[in-house]
């Protein structure tokens, strides 16, 4: 009686083993091929389908997990009672597991981003590369001239809740780049400032019409207005009494630094003009 009782339980367990190691590798055979064909299917589209790839791999992890826990329900229900008396010390080992699944439960149901946009999390810049059950990878950004600095920041999804998360999507494609020129007061600026607003547009011609519908749209989605598409200069002073320049230009994120430079050696070029004029009239006089 005994022994085939034994050899019952035997059987359901080594079938139990049979169909879970057979839904793994159907699930991760499936996850595999999906990951594959739409991979393939976005690159000869020219899409960009992470945002869908991450899904079906998170679903698909879902509905196994699911299909594994109702194979052993019955056995983790027994292996839960006989544990009752260290649930608390589980739930406190585990709190911070816990809370990432609660982290990805609430990314799923708020949305704050999707894969492949510009998010800022705490002191952290970066590009959402993946988000699991545990954690949201990130492709870092410096934020100061707008290129990947080639590491990888791996958030635990509890930080996603406790700490706020900013999208800075549109700053992929347009950016509104702020720099700050200080010299000292030897020299007038508002002299020659409108040959550095005029520079400033002719730089930002080719891309003109294409930055004003950008802009426009970046208002209309965050219903306030923002800065752009035109240059703007202010002349202001420091503490110190010196000249300070402050630029804002609305361009494409790739090119900020580069015209950033050039209107730099363009008001180099004025300022040190007009500081040999002024030492040649001082000369004459």
């Amino acid at each position: 009686m005994k022994k085939s009782l034994m050899e019952h339980v035997y059987l359901i367990l080594q079938n139990q083993f049979i169909l879970t190691f057979s839904l793994v590798f159907i699930a991760l055979s499936t996850k595999y091929l999906s990951v594959k064909w739409l991979r393939s299917h976005a690159k000869s589209k020219g899409a960009d389908k992470r945002d869908l790839v991450n899904n079906v791999k998170n679903f698909l992890n879902f509905v196994l997990i699911v299909l594994i826990l109702g194979i052993w329900s019955d056995e983790i229900q027994k292996f839960a009672f006989s544990i009752a008396a260290f649930s608390v010390a589980i739930v406190l080992a585990t709190r911070e597991f816990i809370q990432c699944v609660i982290g990805f439960f609430y990314l799923v149901s708020t949305r704050p981003f999707r894969i492949g946009d510009w998010i800022e999390v705490g002191e952290f810049v970066g590009e959402v590369s993946a988000t699991d059950w545990i954690k949201s990878t990130l492709l870092e950004v410096n934020i100061e001239n707008y290129e990947y600095t080639g590491k990888t920041l791996f958030i635990p999804n509890n930080k996603l809740i406790t700490s706020p998360i900013k999208n800075l999507n549109f700053l992929k494609r347009y950016a509104t780049h702020h720099f700050i020129i200080t010299r000292d007061q030897s020299v007038n600026p508002f002299v020659f400032i409108e040959k550095i607003v005029e520079n400033a547009k002719a730089y930002c011609e080719d891309f003109y019409d294409v930055a004003v519908r950008y802009n426009q749209m970046i208002e209309r989605r965050l219903d306030v207005p923002i800065t752009g598409p035109d240059p703007k200069i202010k002349v202001s002073t420091t503490e110190l009494g010196d000249t300070e320049i402050e630029i804002t230009i609305f361009c494409p994120t790739e090119r900020a630094i580069e015209i950033e430079q050039a209107i730099y050696a363009d008001f180099m070029r004025h300022w040190y003009a007009q500081k040999d004029k002024l030492k040649e009239l001082a000369i004459e006089s």
